[in-house]
């Protein structure tokens, strides 16, 4: 955790996400994170409308070194990585065989390792498998997180903030258009990937632009170095708390707190970052391929309003909505916003009314018209 006057660790590894496991790494001694640093809501606004960083070193880091990694990555994920370069990123996914999530990974190149940073609790199971599909590939995937961790500077100043470490020319990414069915094949032009630009750091480690900011996977022994640097040059810090509420009212769903068992990537709005639909050959993709061109999902992603909440203690991830006393959804993150208060993500079946008055336990809630 940066270590300054006024932190508040998580009571958990990450109490956004109470139903993932503490991490293998959390026993070993690796610093645990902040989930504010004594004001909250001031926190959120810096991430709202200038910049800030927070700490999330309890993510999983998993390298992937060996000359073989960009193709073996491609037949084994939803994203298209055969000509992943030096300097890219992306995100993937892990599918079951009936296209089912069950990982959700960020990704960056930096020409010799493929670095994979994914949810606290879930790197046991994704590096479990990519061990599992090693067979005679010249790939040597390992646990890193250990010795890497990652922070992340977080909005629209981000770019701004990282000049101060010597990186520039970080462009905000394109949102990646996901396109209408095809039937034949040449009736759409060809889906482009999405790529966040990578660059390395010169205290080591490397930066990578995301939609909410610039993540920095950095050695865990220069980290404070990093911290100092950024808070010499007069970026504040925040907490998880301010970070979970800016990626919640930007709809950005986390796997295994916003999805179920049951969820494919086209219910929580993730063929855009992660799948590449003109690309076979990796498990699930026959429901990825079907759901896209023949019918919609069965349930989708909202950003649901709470009204007349009177707790500070939002509903857990996992509780029912329903609709006239009918389960019609569950809850994933909900969160106090500075500026939108009490808001939620849901999963709800796709025929659920944009009007409609939902509640969630004895609470009333309203879907984001927008």
């Amino acid at each position: 955790m940066i270590d300054i006057a006024g932190a508040v660790a998580v009571e958990s590894i990450d109490e956004a996400s109470r139903d993932q496991p503490e991490p293998a790494h959390a026993a070993a001694g690796v610093r645990g994170v902040a989930a504010h640093y004594g004001d909250p809501m001031r926190e959120q606004r810096a991430l709202d409308t200038a910049v800030g960083l927070v700490d999330r070193s309890h993510r999983g880091v998993i390298a992937v070194p060996g000359e073989e990694r960009a193709s073996w990555l491609h037949t084994l994920t939803s994203q298209h990585l055969a000509d992943l370069a030096a300097g890219e990123g992306t995100e993937l996914l892990v599918l079951s065989p009936h296209g089912h999530i069950e990982q959700h990974a960020l990704v960056a190149e930096d020409g010799v390792t493929t670095w994979l940073d994914t949810e606290p609790g879930a790197t046991t199971g994704l590096l479990s498998y990519l061990e599992r599909m090693r067979f005679f590939s010249k790939v040597e995937p390992r646990d890193a997180t250990a010795d890497h961790a990652l922070l992340s500077l977080v909005g629209p100043e981000a770019s701004g903030a990282l000049e101060t470490l010597g990186v520039t020319g970080l462009a905000a990414p394109d949102a990646v258009a996901v396109p209408g069915p095809k039937f034949r094949r040449g009736e759409v032009p060809p889906r482009p990937t999405a790529r966040y630009a990578v660059r390395p750091l010169p205290a080591g480690g490397w930066a990578r632009r995301v939609p909410l900011g610039v993540d920095l996977l950095v050695p865990r022994e220069t980290m404070d170095q990093v911290v100092a640097e950024l808070r010499g040059a007069g970026v504040p810090v925040a907490g998880l708390w301010a970070y979970e509420a800016i990626r919640v009212a930007a709809r950005r769903p986390r796997v295994g707190v916003d999805t179920d068992h049951r969820t494919i990537p086209a219910e929580v709005n993730l063929i855009g970052p992660a799948v590449h639909l003109d690309k076979g050959c990796y498990r699930g993709q026959e429901t990825v391929a079907r759901v896209h061109n023949l019918g919609r999902p069965p349930r989708r992603l909202v950003l649901l309003h709470l009204d007349g909440v009177s707790t500070d203690q939002p509903p857990a991830a996992g509780t029912p909505v329903t609709l006239d006393d009918r389960a019609v959804g569950f809850v994933g993150t909900a969160v106090h916003h500075y500026e939108l208060g009490q808001i939620a993500l849901a999963v709800v079946k796709r025929n659920v009314p944009e009007d409609a008055r939902l509640m969630i336990g004895n609470i009333a809630t309203a879907i984001d018209p927008d």
